[in-house]
């Protein structure tokens, strides 16, 4: 079973890596250079590479939930864990409640970014790259993909508290 939870737990973190990279690799690099060129092929190589990212990002979801579960599992947590005062009350509990909850508004940000924010962005942007429009979906869809950002990094921090302890 210590193999199992080891490679588990090694999928994790890898999903975490693939996942983050792709979106500071978007959010660092390829958005601010994108900036500099032609409008309509930016527009075209951001619809190619968001797309891409997204697919890549959803597979990180399930490989999430997937060794999540099990790795809850493997350190004795179940569904019923959930309805236990005494495990919600305890320092892991809590913070495995708030990474399962920041999870949760991570996926549901995505869903709305990846879904409709951004592909309606990229289609305004096609159309009247230079309308209202276009800049205020644009806008939008690169806050959400930042605050994902943020929140991605806030999920990391609890992480390392779930195996290190809190520091307060």
């Amino acid at each position: 079973m210590h193999l199992a939870y080891v490679i588990s737990v090694f999928l994790h973190i890898l999903a975490a890596v693939v996942w983050m990279g792709g979106m500071a690799t978007l959010i660092l690099v390829i958005v601010p250079w994108l900036r500099r060129g032609e409008r309509a092929k930016a527009t075209a190589m951001l619809r190619d590479t968001a797309r891409r990212l997204r697919d890549i990002g959803w597979i990180c979801f399930a490989v999430f939930l997937i060794t999540g579960s099990f790795n809850l599992w493997v350190r004795g947590v179940r569904l019923s864990s959930f309805a236990r005062t005494e495990f919600l009350t305890s320092p892991f509990g809590q913070l495995v409640c708030y990474k399962l909850g920041l999870f949760l508004l991570i996926v549901g940000l995505s869903a709305l970014h990846d879904f409709w924010i951004g592909p309606n962005a990229l289609q305004q942007m096609e159309r009247q790259p230079q309308s209202v429009e276009a800049e205020r979906l644009r806008r939008r869809a690169g806050h959400m993909g930042r605050l994902n950002a943020l929140l991605a990094l806030l999920i990391v921090l609890v992480a390392v508290m779930l195996v290190r302890g809190r520091p307060w």
